[in-house]
């Protein structure tokens, strides 16, 4: 007989938790799994570095900074060694003690120095940066605890203010901030380096542990075109001249014609770099390059060549009735004296028929706009352009303006403006280049401050030039004849510009300058442009005065700075007299 089924037997509570913890581990020793996988595997690199950096010293290489020098050799900025000192403000017993002997070893002002040492913000302060060696090693040797020294690069500037606004300065972290510094600061600064090695828990090297260096490259070297000996020259002719005219500032540049090469760039009043942070920042522009000023009658040597170049005049021209007065707009001149629209001549005269020589010789205002008149407006406007007013001369320095050439021919007052050097702007040393155009027989050369970039290894890169003609060498000759006839005829205004044993051509300027939406009627900018030998120059120097009290005119304030500047410059050359 067939019993009865039996019932199923339902799964006790205990058996569904054997499953349940069953399921759990099952997942979990998997999930561990692939985590070691993908420890071991997939990310076993990730793993690795981390491991590797955990148990790895990285030391930073800086690299040396290039040095600059002048033509000759001479060091115009170098690093050195400098010394940083800290203080571990918690070491630091007495603070009155501390802060006496610290401003004894190096200077400064105690009090603020034990204020500093009392600070409750940090417990570390630095005391001072870049001490030059000498000094610190007199802070060490008094011992005091607490305080740190630490060796970090010092950039030092030899020849101190004389070139500064020329070589420019670094900051804190050595890095270029202004001048050929920041320009030439990829040049400079190198490639940094690192050194890695495997260290013990304790931090010290593992001997023979795998390690990695990668040396810094130091900066390469700059053979700058500047002579030292020219450009202390320079700084003295412009001190002598601020003593004897009251300016506010001169300026001065030595060009080599014939390559482009800028032998001296000098402003004064200037700044020591070895100092910046105590300097005048309005000190720290370089104004040959990027202040802006009516050129005045220096600008004639462009309208008159422009007219020769044309065939408009030649220098025996003649011109008819040049007044000592000319109005461009009717009933200007019935306004007085240098009203917009009224020319005059510095010295009155009666109608007379004058040479463009002539003309030249005597900077005259009113002969000038009457050859322009010759020349036209739209042949003026284009060697305006062609002479690169209005533009960059290229130097290899940072901030170089470009002046102002926008003149609009059809308004007659400004071409008769631009004719005299009003209604333009230049800098000093785009006037410089004019002029080291025509003593370089017509072709402009791009100034420049670098010679050569000379890496660690002796391979030396030359820069690169632009060379263009601008006028024809015949016509780079008359106005050497006429630039000539300004400072060694009687007639001339640039007798003071005369160099013994030289024959020396140049041209004055005079303008006022442009002040509070108007011409100002007692500031003024002089200047004097010339070069020598006149038969064969070998320089150009330009002095450009900002504000002379005693003496405005070009002659008199600008001429005899050139003259002391140009027979240095000519002696210490080696070339020859013309007698």
């Amino acid at each position: 007989m067939r019993g009865r089924p039996r019932a199923r037997r339902r799964p006790r509570r205990a058996d569904l938790r054997l499953i349940a913890v069953g399921v759990v581990l099952l997942v979990a020793w998997s999930g561990l799994g692939f985590r070691l996988f993908q420890i071991q595997v997939v990310d076993a690199s990730v793993f690795e570095e981390r491991s590797r950096e955990q148990r790895t010293i990285r030391q930073d290489l800086a690299a040396a900074r290039g040095t600059i020098f002048d033509r000759q050799g001479e060091l115009l900025a170098v690093t050195i060694e400098g010394v940083t000192v800290s203080a571990n403000l918690a070491e630091i017993e007495d603070t009155t003690v501390a802060s006496t002997l610290i401003a004894a070893a190096i200077g400064g002002d105690r009090d603020e120095l034990k204020a500093r040492l009392e600070s409750k913000e940090t417990g570390w302060i630095t005391v001072v940066r870049q001490l030059e060696p000498a000094e610190a090693d007199h802070l060490r040797e008094m011992d005091y605890p607490g305080l740190y020294f630490v060796n970090e690069p010092k950039r030092v500037y030899p020849a101190g203010q004389f070139t500064s606004s020329v070589i420019g300065f670094v900051g804190w972290d050595n890095e270029g901030l202004e001048g050929m510094e920041y320009f030439y600061e990829s040049a400079l600064a190198g490639t940094p380096g690192y050194a890695e090695w495997e260290r013990a828990i304790g931090g010290t090297p593992i001997p023979f542990a795998t390690s990695d260096v990668e040396p810094a490259v130091p900066g390469s070297d700059l053979v700058s075109t500047i002579d030292l000996g020219i450009t202390f020259a320079a700084s003295q002719a412009c001190e002598d001249t601020i003593t004897r005219t009251d300016a506010l500032r001169c300026t001065i540049v030595v060009l080599d014609p014939e390559t482009g090469e800028i032998l001296a760039m000098v402003n004064t009043p200037s700044f020591d770099p070895n100092d910046v942070r105590s300097a005048d920042p309005a000190l720290l522009q370089n104004a040959a390059v990027r202040m802006t000023y009516e050129p005045g009658s220096t600008q004639k040597l462009v309208t008159v060549s422009a007219a020769i170049e044309e065939g408009a005049v030649d220098w025996s021209t003649l011109i008819r009735d040049v007044p000592d007065q000319l109005e461009v707009i009717e009933g200007a001149c019935d306004k007085g004296e240098d009203v917009y629209g009224c020319y005059h001549d510095v010295s009155t005269h009666e109608d007379e028929d004058m040479t463009v020589k002539d003309i030249f010789t005597r900077s005259s205002n009113t002969g000038t706009i009457l050859i322009q008149r010759e020349l036209g407006d739209e042949a003026h406007r284009e060697y305006l352009e062609k002479w690169g007013f209005g533009t960059r001369t290229g130097v290899d320095f940072s901030g170089e303006a470009a002046g102002i050439a926008e003149v609009d021919i059809t308004c007659g007052p400004c071409t008769a403006s631009a004719a005299i050097g009003y209604s333009v702007s230049v800098t000093p040393l785009q006037m410089a280049s004019v002029f080291a155009t025509i003593a370089n027989d017509g072709v402009w050369v791009q100034p420049h401050l670098v010679r050569s970039i000379v890496d660690g290894d002796g391979v030396t890169e030359s820069v690169d030039l632009e060379e263009r003609r601008v006028v024809s060498e015949e016509t780079a000759r008359i106005m050497r004849l006429l630039l000539r006839s300004v400072v060694e005829s009687d007639e001339g205004t640039g007798g003071n510009a005369r160099v013994e044993g030289y024959e020396v051509g140049g041209k004055t300027g005079t303008s006022r300058k442009w002040e509070d939406g108007e011409y100002s009627e007692s500031a003024w900018i002089a200047s004097f442009i010339g070069m020598a030998p006149i038969d064969d120059p070998q320089l150009v120097v330009a002095v450009v005065i900002d504000s002379p009290v005693n003496g405005h005119y070009g002659g008199d304030a600008a001429a005899p700075a050139f003259a002391d500047v140009m027979e240095h410059a000519l002696h210490q050359l080696g070339v020859a007299s013309d007698e």
